[in-house]
């Protein structure tokens, strides 16, 4: 009987998801397309830059709040203004993405996929203010990383998922690379690692007719500051397992049938 009310259960539910899932299309789309003059604009100069960020987080809150996402931050560390940090994240939905303009107070820059370059409108963003990977070239992947160590000399924050892409078996993570890490190293630069603890039941990444999509409370953990001066690539094993330890612990004690 327990089966059969919960397979029910699941069949009411299904549809409120879809019907959430493609208001939430098109109040990406509808905002997209009211804000992109603007963004075309600041986005035309690299001084500009810092508007077009003000105007990201801005359009974070009317993607989220109109739709019912709210959420509630956990800080355990001291942000220092002025210095530039390299922020380590679990990717488990698309909603990560968003919640960086909730989460992080300074300008930063992501590093994506290079398959966003296709994107309609959204493309925008990865002309030339973030970063595009093509994790199918290790040319490419070196580029990339390059480009970002010249960011972070700049003074620019730098936000990498270190799984690579998002996790179809969230709330667990996927292995992390090294990239975030060699560069940490490389520049001396503290790693801030952040975790996402339920963003995957708000938004699954799914096909659009499954998975979760509804209203709710993002949780997020923002974790210390790790130091990485003195350390060499020798260590970088050693930093990539301590922060995919920190990334985990929250989700360990949130979902108790993680190990």
């Amino acid at each position: 009987m327990l089966d059969e009310t919960t397979v029910a259960v699941k069949y009411i539910k299904q549809p409120l998801y879809i019907l959430w899932k493609i208001i939430f299309v098109l109040n990406f789309a509808g905002t997209m397309v009211l804000l992109y003059p603007f963004f075309y604009i600041t986005l035309s100069r690299k001084h500009w830059y810092k508007y077009a960020f003000v105007l990201q987080k801005f359009w974070a809150r009317l993607l989220t709040l109109p739709l019912g996402i709210f959420y509630t931050i956990e800080r355990k560390g001291i942000h220092v203004k002025g210095q530039t940090y390299i922020y380590c994240a679990n990717h488990t939905s698309y909603i990560d993405i968003i919640m960086c303009y909730c989460t992080i107070p300074d300008y930063f820059i992501f590093m994506g996929k290079q398959e966003l370059q296709k994107a309609p409108l959204f493309n925008i963003f990865f002309k030339d203010m973030n970063i595009l990977v093509n994790r199918k070239s290790s040319f490419g992947s070196h580029k990339a990383l390059q480009t970002a160590g010249e960011r972070l000399d700049m003074g620019q924050n730098l936000i990498i998922f270190p799984e690579g892409t998002i996790s179809r078996e969230a709330p667990s993570l996927r292995p992390f690379k090294y990239g975030a890490f060699k560069l940490a190293i490389e520049k001396q630069l503290p790693i801030i690692p952040i975790t996402y603890v339920n963003n995957f039941m708000l938004l699954q990444d799914k096909a659009f007719l499954k998975g979760n999509g509804r209203p709710g409370m993002s949780r997020v953990v923002v974790h210390e500051a790790i130091e990485t001066k003195g350390l060499t690539l020798e260590d970088i094993e050693m930093l990539k397992n301590k922060v995919e330890q920190i990334i985990k612990k929250p989700l360990l004690e949130y979902y108790s049938f993680l190990k």
